[in-house]
């Protein structure tokens, strides 16, 4: 989750589709120019130790759009798929 969000602040769109479900990936990522990342919060984990296949990461990642604050709260799946941690699906929080 925090290599994901790392690659959002610095628009890394190769990794994020790499680290994407190929059943649930999207053809490309757009960056909104606007945006801006500027922290993580992890809220909350479950599974996704070295002896699950899934886990879920609960989640706030603050930004400023053109300069005003806002955060998106998320709890987000991921499953191994060919030995790595792929993200799949999320559920957006409040």
């Amino acid at each position: 989750m925090r290599s994901r969000y790392a690659a959002f602040v610095v628009q890394d769109a190769a990794y994020l589709l790499r680290t994407w479900h190929p059943e649930t990936r999207p053809p490309g990522v757009d960056f909104d120019p606007a945006m801006r990342w500027v922290g993580l919060e992890i809220l909350e984990t479950t599974e996704g130790s070295a002896f699950h296949s899934t886990g879920t990461v609960t989640f706030r990642a603050h930004y400023t759009d053109d300069g005003r604050p806002d955060s998106l709260h998320e709890k987000s799946r991921f499953v191994r798929h060919e030995g790595a941690w792929v993200y799949t699906t999320a559920v957006f929080v409040d």
